[in-house]
């Protein structure tokens, strides 16, 4: 398959290693091209797993976004979602009928980008598809060298418009076998782990994040308190929902921990996470990821639907809550809210429909 992949963080190069060594054609880019240098120079990265170290090639780096997705079957954007509105704006001139887009995870990242799209004039009939994690736990170490702890072995994904789903599907699953199939694209938005996982992570160590020089939020900060608030968490985001009509299975994060339903499979990945050492870093509780991401955006979008779907979700909000006392704002009033998108006066019919059809 041709696959570009679009961006320049962690996920981006492990799909580019990982992928290329699958044999697929990948063409990467992002947009700082003076990061992108060594591989422009000289286009190998270097994958350590549990397999080894070895040089990859890459089949094509690009600095030009449009030589990237010209002729791609797969458009793979692993970046965060506070990356994707940007990225959409360049990537819209270019895309093409019958391609598809995958967002590793999404945090409803292909309705947002196919309305950005859509808005600058291509009308290109293009499958946005989302899932509820990365498809890799990794780490760079290097401008070239990509360290894969472990890969994910589910991946439910839903796909906007949902009328393209079988398509979608087809396309994804000849580079990732492990995917399955969501009723939609919201669907695949409630699946995502981050906003579960990482809230109460950094919040509830925001102690030590902010006075050791590095701390591991997975290592010393799961503990049974933490464990106990990410579980009420996690069980807020699957009454959400099934308050929609959604089936069951719902990914629920105990299986992370506890056996291996989830989606890296392998009941070992926390400890080999953990045993990497390479999450052991200095978390900025106002420009990490985790909360630009994860908290501002995704914590804030499963709110705003509990709202809209009359779920009672105390800890979702009571985590928002805390998190804009850290970063002195109102984050209900969030980008990516259902309000924020003009999709909070909508019924569940309405809703639907749009999901299922697209816009016009």
């Amino acid at each position: 398959m041709k696959v570009a992949v679009l961006g320049g963080g962690h996920g981006c190069y492990a799909a580019a290693a990982d992928l290329s060594e699958q044999g697929h054609e990948v063409r990467l880019w992002r947009r700082d091209t003076a990061q992108l240098q060594p591989l422009l120079d000289r286009p190998v990265m270097t994958l350590k797993d549990e397999a080894g170290e070895r040089d990859i090639p890459i089949a094509k780096v690009c600095a030009d976004i449009g030589e990237a997705i010209a002729g791609a079957d797969l458009v793979l954007i692993p970046s965060p979602a506070i990356a994707q509105q940007d990225i959409a704006r360049v990537m819209a001139p270019h895309l093409t009928d019958g391609q598809v887009v995958f967002l590793p995870p999404g945090t409803f990242g292909s309705f947002i980008m196919s309305e950005i799209v859509r808005g600058t004039g291509n009308k290109a009939d293009v499958s946005w598809a989302e899932t509820g994690t990365l498809p890799w736990l990794a780490r760079k170490h290097g401008d070239t060298v990509i360290n894969i702890t472990t890969r994910a072995t589910r991946l439910p994904t839903g796909v906007y418009p949902a009328r393209n789903t079988d398509h979608a599907l087809d396309v994804i699953g000849k580079v990732f076998p492990s995917v399955e199939r969501c009723e939609d694209a919201l669907s695949g938005a409630l699946m995502n782990a981050g906003p579960i996982i990482h809230p109460p992570l950094i919040m509830m160590n925001a102690g030590p994040l902010e006075h050791f020089p590095a701390w591991d939020i997975h290592n010393e900060g799961t503990q049974p308190s933490v464990r106990a608030v990410t579980t009420q968490l996690d069980n807020e985001r699957m009454r959400i929902r099934e308050a929609l009509g959604y089936g069951a299975p719902h990914f629920p994060l105990s299986d992370h921990y506890e056996n291996d339903q989830w989606m890296y499979g392998d009941r070992s990945s926390h400890s080999k996470l953990v045993k990497s050492g390479d999450w052991r870093e200095k978390i900025d509780l106002h420009e990490h990821r985790y909360m630009r991401e994860d908290t501002m955006l995704g914590l804030a979008f499963f709110a705003s639907v509990a709202d809209w779907a009359g779920v009672d979700a105390p800890v979702t909000k009571g985590l928002l809550a805390i998190a804009g006392a850290i970063v002195g704002e109102d984050l209900r009033q969030g980008q990516r809210t259902l309000a924020s998108l003009g999709l909070d006066k909508m019924n569940r019919e309405q809703l639907q429909e749009m999901l299922h059809a697209g816009r016009a």
